[in-house]
C-alpha cells in the first residue's frame, strides 16, 4: 500500500513543484537547475561512492560487522538515482541522503526496527578442530598376506 501511495504522491509533488518554480524563475532556469543538479548529484554519488567502497573494504580486512558500510552505500546508489531522476523533490530527498548525518539517522531507524538474530566472521584458511588429530600411519598387513619371495606387483 505504501508504495502505491509513493508511487502516486512523488509525481504529484513534482509536477505541482514544476508548476511553481517554473512560474516563479522560468522555464530556462527551472531547467538549467535540473541539469545542474544532476550534474552536481552524479560527482557527489561518485566520490561518496568510492569513500563507501573504501569503508567496506576496510571491515572486511578488518574483519568487522561490513552492515553499516554497506547500508551507506545502498543509500548513495538511491540517492544517484533520485538525482538522476528530473525534478525538484526527488533531488532534494537524493541530496539528503548524500549528508552523511541524514544517512546515520536513517540507517539507525532501521537498525532499531530490524532484529539481526546472529553475524559471525571466520578467519581465512584451515581451522585446527578440536575433535581431529593430526599424525601419520603406515599400513601393516597380517602375517598371512606378507610374501618372502620377491614382489609381484611385475607379474599383472
Amino acid at each position: 500500500m505504501w508504495l502505491f501511495i509513493a508511487f502516486l504522491a512523488v509525481p504529484l509533488i513534482e509536477i505541482t513543484l514544476f508548476i511553481q518554480i517554473g512560474g516563479a524563475i522560468g522555464l530556462g532556469w527551472t531547467l538549467v537547475t535540473v541539469v545542474l543538479t544532476a550534474i552536481a548529484g552524479t560527482w557527489l554519488v561518485r566520490t561518496q561512492g568510492l569513500l563507501a567502497i573504501g569503508q567496506l573494504k576496510s571491515s572486511f580486512e578488518q574483519v568487522r560487522d561490513p552492515t553499516e558500510p554497506l547500508v551507506h552505500g545502498a543509500m548513495i546508489l538511491f540517492s544517484g538515482a533520485l538525482l538522476l531522476t528530473p525534478g525538484f523533490f526527488t533531488d532534494a530527498v537524493g541530496f539528503l541522503l548524500l549528508v552523511p548525518a541524514v544517512r546515520v539517522a536513517v540507517f539507525n531507524a532501521v537498525r532499531a526496527r530490524i532484529k539481526v538474530q546472529s553475524f559471525e566472521s571466520r578467519p581465512r584458511g584451515p581451522q585446527p578442530r578440536g575433535d581431529v588429530i593430526d599424525g601419520d600411519y603406515s599400513e601393516i598387513k597380517p602375517e598371512a598376506e606378507q610374501s618372502s619371495g620377491p614382489s609381484k606387483w611385475r607379474d599383472h
